[in-house]
């Protein structure tokens, strides 16, 4: 009996901190700042499925929309780090197996759009959830007409490019 109350406590344990410490959804985009009159850390969606703009949206509601045919350049790069948080909360909270955590890596995905309208350089910084990514980056490419820019040899590889 003791032995289940065990078990049941470290697997609660480990799923309580793990979804603590989780990102962005994995079908999300955070808007991490730019030109748009929009607080830095939003949390919606980037819909690249229509024929006109790609929109990023929030709650239903359309915060920042870029017109394919204005975009100038797309970036894309990734910040891969430790889960430091997430092995300390599980090392405190459960025992010291949290530290296998530090050797798991956690990498977001970073897109830039710079676009021009009325002669206006715009631009926003958007991190794209991991399910998202791929046909985010092809979606952008194919209807804006620009190569996407990677910022390293190893995020072009990450990505599967």
């Amino acid at each position: 009996m003791k032995t289940i109350r065990q078990f049941t406590a470290l697997a609660l344990s480990l799923a309580l901190t793990s979804t603590a410490f989780a990102g962005i959804g994995s079908d999300k985009a955070v808007y991490m700042g730019g030109t748009a009159a929009l607080k830095t850390g939003k949390e919606g969606v980037l819909d690249c499925t229509g024929t006109e703009n790609a929109v990023f949206r929030v709650k239903k509601a359309t915060e920042i929309s870029i017109p394919y045919s204005a975009v100038t350049s797309i970036e894309y790069g990734q910040k891969a780090g430790r889960r430091v948080g997430a092995a300390i909360a599980t090392t405190i909270l459960v025992s010291p197996v949290g530290l296998a955590l530090l050797l798991s890596k956690k990498r977001n995905h970073i897109v830039t759009v710079g676009w021009t309208v009325d002669g206006k350089n715009e631009g926003a910084v958007f991190e794209v959830g991991k399910d998202v990514i791929r046909q985010t980056l092809v979606s952008l490419e194919a209807r804006t007409g620009k190569k996407v820019e990677y910022e390293s040899e190893d995020a072009k590889k990450n990505i599967g490019k």
